[in-house]
């Protein structure tokens, strides 16, 4: 007589209960990586508009609205919508990169940059992580 060969029931539970260990672990890491890639998107695009702003100023000593730059208000992936608030007779400015659909949930919330470089963020986590 041939023995059988194979698994048995007990040793693929345990397997499957390995695997989903894992998963568990693994997929709030890969979600926090998805987030910090978003994030990119956003500050890119707030760089993007903040030299606009500054040749904008070079040109004619005032900074500018979205329209008055020639860009539109959503950044290449839509993932973050870029509003400017101008202050000082047009001699300072505030942008605020807000998150869109998939992004939203990001911790960071609005990411922030002035026309000092300030860069800053209304969200729960720090801003050395956002930034």
């Amino acid at each position: 007589m041939k023995q059988a060969r194979g698994f048995t029931l007990i040793e693929l539970m345990i397997v499957v209960a390995i695997v989903a260990i894992l998963a568990a672990i693994a997929y709030p890491s890969y979600t926090n990586y998805v987030l910090r890639t978003r994030r990119a998107d956003g500050k890119e695009f707030l760089m993007r508009v903040a030299a606009a702003q500054e040749r904008r100023f070079t040109s004619l000593n005032r900074y500018g609205a979205m329209a008055d730059l020639g860009l539109g208000t959503s950044s290449e992936n839509g993932y973050y919508t870029v509003d400017v608030a101008l202050g000082n007779s047009d001699q300072t400015y505030t942008l605020t990169a807000t998150p869109q659909g998939a992004q939203a949930p990001d911790q960071c919330g609005n990411l922030t940059l002035t026309n000092t470089g300030f860069k800053g963020q209304s969200g729960t986590e720090s801003n050395g992580k956002c930034w």
